[in-house]
Parts: structure tokens; C-alpha cells; sequence
């Protein structure tokens, strides 16, 4: 692979951007950059990082053992070194820059579209790249889907990738005249530089609820990691913010970007004159300034009815024209796992989706309970994450009760927790007994669609598309699509 670098790369060069002075740095050859010690071959560069984990200063000796050229450290006393060692006072920021020069700052030579919020991200980056494929522009969409670019396809990851892997990935797609690139940031990655080095030219900002308070501690701190994307953006970038959203109102003022503001309601440049929303999808009028677009998509859910505006914003601030944005729109598929709909053999709706916050939650559940059939029932299958936050836990339990006419509590991804204790916490915010626990979720989905009548509704919430469920630190192959499609296709007519 070519790389677009001025000259080879050397330590000296590297760093010159972070370190006040460089004139002790040696010129030493780099081969490559890595972050990972087992990763390391002779004549790599190792940036130990301090992780969630582990510190990767315990691990400098494995990375000098398999050859590494030179070391970026904190300012740690690790000893003496055999190879040069570089100080910083940040070794997770100096990775971010280092791959950039590494790369040749692949993100300038792309339109680079980044969408942070708690949700909504993966739906609205699917539908500007629905958008953009409509207008012939050769896209590239990052997230909790993976990779989705032709010939450099990757599976779920993080949904941003680490520094050094996100800027060769940019590299390449740069080298494969890729135009457009559409990803997913995470409050992670904003907190830890993965993106710092990544010029944005559109930021859109979708909501905030709570979600990772077991990270960031605090609701303003959650803001704050969101809104660092928007704190330091060129006049020339313009951001797309949901002016529905309390932070979002915030975040208007903020943003040193021209600022274009959506919202479901009609104070905003982007907003509904008029919608439709089923079942079988959401159709209506959209305002954007003087203009209108008529659009009929199939996704549904009051959620994606913002996640259509936010795309729509996005698409006006990279000038593309109505009826392609139109196209876009009409065109994109429902994304898998998120309010994906499947048909019981009597005809009854199942609905599978992602969501695993209180706001997700409210949103799916109450967006479904207003489609519910007359003398219809809402059956809700779900359960809550282990490791994560758990005051969230019986806050969506009280949502499930408050809006099922009869659910089902299982495992989700318990990881390193106790089933029982996460179900104990689910319990804490329930008030009545029109649920049963199951400790196996498969046999929970099958025995409410064996119970499932043609007008109940039966929604499924927390895993989407996932193909496993993790315990213990074990991912054991499951999944609740194959459950769903192996039960209907037994019992078809």
C-alpha cells in the first residue's frame, strides 16, 4: 500500500508536533505504530497507553522483545531503555496525532461526516449513507455495523475503532478514492483522542440521556465528552444539531461551526410540516428553509422520525440536491437490529431492536404501544446488560411494565455479573407481577410466540443483530433473529 508521506517516516518527525523540543529525538526508522505490545514487529514504534484493563507501561519489555524501535511513554519512570524513549504527558493523545503523521493526515483528503449521541447514531450515519450513495459519491460508513465499504469491508467493533487503526482505514479509503466518509463517535473515543486527529467537516449531535455514567460519572461530564467534537470545528465545517434535545439547545451556542438546526417541530431550519408513522414505515413532508421534501421511508419509529432530519441536515450542508435527498431517504433500508420488523405465522408483528438505554427504551416501547391494535396486546421480551450502568436497571424495567401488557426478564450480555443480582436490580423497579424470569432467553422468545395471538404485538429489546451473548468474559454464538426466523419457518402454513 502507498502511503502519501513526504519522506520515510522517522521518530524525530513524528513527534515534532507534541513535544516542545525535538532535537535529542534521533531519527529513528518506523515501520509501523502500535499499541498493542503482542502486536509489535522489529523496528515498530510501541506508545504504551493506559487502559481499562491494564497499563501498556507493564508491557514495554514484551514490545522490546519483539523488536520494537522506540517507545512513547507517560511520564512514568520505566528505567533505562535500549531504544529512544519519548515522554508525553498523554500517551492516548500523542497516539492520535503520531498516526495522523504516519498516515499524512488521510482525513483531508475526505469529507468526513461524524455523528455522536447517546442514540441514533448507527440509524442516522445508515441514512446519510443511503443519502450519498444516491448522489454518487463513493462512501464509507464506520460503527457498531463494522466497516461498510466495498473491498474493505470489517466486522462489529468498537463503534470507533482505536487511533492508529481509524487513521489507516482513512488512509486507505483515501487511496481508494473514497469521497465520503460516514462514522459513528463515541463518547469513548472523544474522551480517549481517538478522533482527535480526524478534521470533521459535518458533526451532527442526535440526543443525550443517560448512558455511561459508569464511565464519565456524571451528566455534565457525558456532555462535555459529546461536545468536545463541536468545541473545536473550522467556520468551514457546519454542525447538524437536534435542537429538540435540552443539551442540544446548549450545544447550539457552543459550536464554533455554523450550526444547522433540526427538530421535530417547526422552530427550527429543518423540521416536519407534515408525518405519517406505522408499522410499515414513516412518510411525510420535510421543511428545510424555503423548500420541501416528500419523502416515504420504510423505518419506523418516532426516533428515526430525528434521525430522518439529522440526515436531512447533514445531506443540505453538503449540498446535495432535494430529490436526491429524497431518494436517499426512500431508499434506505431498515437497520438491521434496529426496529427491525419480522411477521408471526398468524400474522402477528415482532419487533426486533437495539435498545439498551431508559431513552431508547421509552422511545421503541412507546412508539410501538401507539401501533398497537385495538384489543391487541404489547409483549415485551428484555433484559439488562452486566457491567454496565446500573441504575438504569430497574429504570427500564418500570418502562417495560409501564407500557407491556405482559413481559419476559432474561439474560442479555451478563458478562462478569451475577444473572440473579442484575434481575434483583430490574425487580427494584417494578410494581406489579404480569412478568415471568427466564434464565434462558431463547426459550423466553419461543414461548411467547407460542402464546403470541394475531393482533398482540411482540417486541424484543437490547441485542438487535448480535450473535452472541457474552458471560463470564465468553461469547457463546446466540442470537435473537435465527430464534425468530428458525420458530417461524417450523410453524409456517
Amino acid at each position: 500500500m502507498h502511503y502519501r508521506i513526504e519522506m520515510k517516516p522517522t521518530l524525530n518527525n513524528l513527534v515534532k508536533g507534541i513535544i516542545s523540543a525535538n532535537g535529542d529525538v534521533p531519527a529513528t526508522p518506523i515501520k509501523n505504530i502500535q499499541l498493542h505490545s503482542s502486536n509489535v514487529k522489529p523496528g515498530d514504534l510501541y506508545i504504551a497507553v493506559y487502559g481499562t484493563q491494564a497499563d501498556g507501561h507493564d508491557f514495554i519489555p514484551e514490545a522490546l522483545e519483539n523488536g520494537a524501535s522506540a517507545i512513547i511513554t507517560n511520564e512514568r519512570d520505566v528505567g533505562s531503555l535500549p531504544v529512544p524513549q519519548v515522554k508525553v504527558s498523554n500517551p492516548r493523545k500523542a497516539a492520535s496525532f503520531v498516526a495522523a503523521e504516519y498516515y499524512g493526515h488521510p482525513s483531508k483528503e475526505l469529507h468526513i461526516v461524524g455523528i455522536t449521541g447517546t442514540n441514533g447514531k448507527t440509524s442516522t450515519a445508515t441514512i446519510i449513507t443511503s443519502i450519498l450513495n444516491k448522489a454518487g459519491c463513493k462512501t464509507a460508513q464506520l460503527g457498531t455495523l463494522g466497516v461498510i465499504a466495498k473491498q474493505h469491508e470489517q466486522g462489529k467493533t468498537l463503534t470507533t475503532m482505536d487511533a492508529i487503526n481509524l487513521q489507516k482505514l482513512l488512509r486507505d479509503l483515501a487511496d481508494d478514492d473514497f469521497s465520503h466518509v460516514v462514522m459513528e463517535v463515541s463518547s469513548h473515543a472523544i474522551h480517549q483522542y481517538r478522533v482527535a486527529d480526524v478534521e470533521f467537516d459535518t458533526t451532527v449531535f442526535t440526543n443525550l440521556t443517560p448512558e455511561h455514567l459508569d464511565y464519565h460519572g456524571t451528566m455534565e461530564d457525558y456532555y462535555h465528552a459529546k461536545a468536545k467534537l463541536f468545541k473545536s470545528l473550522p467556520l468551514s465545517a457546519t454542525a447538524i444539531i437536534n435542537s429538540n434535545d435540552e443539551y442540544g439547545k446548549r450545544l447550539i451556542t457552543e459550536s464554533t461551526a455554523p450550526v444547522i438546526k433540526v427538530s421535530v417541530t417547526n422552530n427550527s431550519d429543518v423540521h416536519f410540516k407534515e408525518i405519517h408513522s406505522s408499522l410499515r414505515g414513516i412518510s411525510g413532508i420535510i421543511v428545510a428553509g424555503e423548500h420541501e421534501i416528500n419523502f416515504n421511508s420504510e423505518l419506523i419509529g418516532d426516533f428515526n422520525q430525528e434521525n430522518i432530519l439529522c440526515a436531512v441536515g447533514s445531506a443540505l450542508a453538503m449540498g446535495i440536491p432535494l430529490g436526491t435527498i429524497a431518494e436517499g431517504i426512500n431508499d434506505c433500508k431498515v437497520v438491521t437490529g434496529r426496529m427491525e420488523t419480522f411477521t408471526a405465522p398468524n400474522g402477528a408483528p415482532i419487533v426486533v431492536d437495539y435498545a439498551h438505554t431508559p431513552d431508547a427504551y421509552e422511545k421503541a416501547l412507546n412508539t410501538i404501544y401507539n401501533l398497537v391494535p385495538e384489543n391487541g396486546r404489547l409483549i415485551t421480551i428484555f433484559g439488562c446488560g452486566g457491567n454496565r450502568d446500573a441504575s438504569n436497571r430497574p429504570i427500564m424495567g418500570r418502562l417495560v411494565e409501564q407500557y407491556s401488557d405482559y413481559f419476559y426478564i432474561t439474560p442479555d450480555n451478563p458478562r462478569f455479573e451475577k444473572q440473579e443480582d442484575i434481575i434483583q436490580e430490574i425487580l427494584g423497579g417494578l410494581s406489579s407481577d404480569h412478568y415471568d424470569i427466564y434464565d434462558n432467553r431463547g426459550a423466553a422468545i419461543l414461548n411467547a410466540l407460542n402464546d403470541l395471538n394475531s393482533n398482540d404485538v411482540l417486541v424484543i429489546l437490547g441485542k438487535g443483530r448480535e450473535t452472541y451473548q457474552e458471560i463470564e468474559g465468553v461469547r457463546h454464538p446466540y442470537s435473537d433473529i435465527e430464534i425468530i426466523e428458525e420458530f417461524c419457518a417450523h410453524n409456517a402454513n
